[in-house]
């Protein structure tokens, strides 16, 4: 049986998706990867913050995956919406990459060093509101499109740096252009940033034989702890919100923020617990988070 593999077409999916495809071909199996266009590669200079990101880079393939077109589909983990179709299971969480957010700048400044009214370009407003609370000197402009893109729009003029995540930089090998990586406590990522969810059909024992291996359990114990504080401070919300979890050895720490759109207030907490039970421990930074007054900003959710 030939495991079918859907992708979006960008050179960062597509070097996700034959990672994925090269750890299932050396344990024997047979298999292709389909480029599917989602809606978000559809509208690539729309700004994501109007039209919304749940299940904007995902939704098609998901889509062919319920038909049967596709028997696995490789998502950015930080892509999929809380809650999955009815139907489908995430069967595998792979060892995740850096997940920090860097600064690449035209000169190689870092943060504290560029000049005022310098832009940064970005397309998350988690990142914008962390920068604006950073640095309120500086513009935050919106900033779409692949990697490379976003390089060659800094390099024209259309800004002075961009932040990005570390993991899609490191995975197309411009880990050179990085001029600074910021801290979780300095700008938290988003929940499942640096982390590959591989998406099956709940019935299909075959394409979940396969792919099962391939998860790492500290990768696992970690997103799912990041992705229930989400869930239970409100996962289709547009507030910008933050998680970031890590094992070591039986021990789950966490980190979480909630934020104003314009960085003038940011709420942000820590927690620690077993990590056998991340489920409840992002709960308890969320219930945490809101009794410090994160109810309030995302009261508009």
């Amino acid at each position: 049986m030939k495991l079918i593999i859907g992708s979006r077409g960008s050179k960062l999916a597509l070097w996700q998706a034959n990672w994925v495809r090269q750890k299932l071909q050396a344990t024997g199996y047979e298999t292709e990867i389909r480029v599917i266009a989602t809606a978000g590669d559809k509208l690539p200079e729309s700004p994501l913050t109007s039209s919304g990101v749940k299940g904007l880079f995902i939704k098609e393939i998901e889509e062919a995956l319920l038909k049967d077109f596709i028997q696995l589909a490789v998502h950015s983990l930080k892509d999929l919406p809380v809650d999955q179709p009815e139907g489908l299971d995430v069967a595998a969480v792979p060892a995740r990459e850096d997940a920090r957010d860097v600064l690449i700048s035209r000169d190689g400044r870092k943060l504290e060093g560029l000049a005022p009214g310098s832009r940064i370009g970005t397309s998350s407003l988690r990142r914008a509101s962390q920068l604006r609370s950073l640095r309120p000197d500086l513009e935050i402009v919106p900033m779409r499109g692949n990697l490379d893109t976003r390089i060659k729009k800094m390099a024209r003029g259309d800004c002075e740096a961009l932040a990005l995540a570390a993991a899609g930089v490191h995975r197309l090998g411009l880990g050179d252009r990085v001029a600074e990586y910021f801290s979780p406590d300095q700008m938290c990522p988003a929940p499942g940033q640096g982390a590959l969810a591989i998406e099956i059909r709940r019935g299909d024992r075959i394409t979940r034989q396969a792919v099962v291996p391939l998860t790492d359990l500290a990768t696992r114990l970690a997103i799912t702890a990041e992705r229930a504080a989400l869930r239970h401070l409100g996962g289709g919300c547009r507030t910008p919100i933050g998680a970031f979890a890590a094992v070591t050895g039986n021990t789950l720490t966490m980190t979480g923020m909630v934020a104003s759109v314009d960085g003038a207030k940011i709420i942000r907490s820590q927690v620690e617990g077993e990590a056998n039970h991340p489920e409840a421990l992002g709960a308890q930074l969320a219930r945490r988070l809101a009794r410090q007054g994160a109810e309030t900003l995302l009261a508009g959710c």
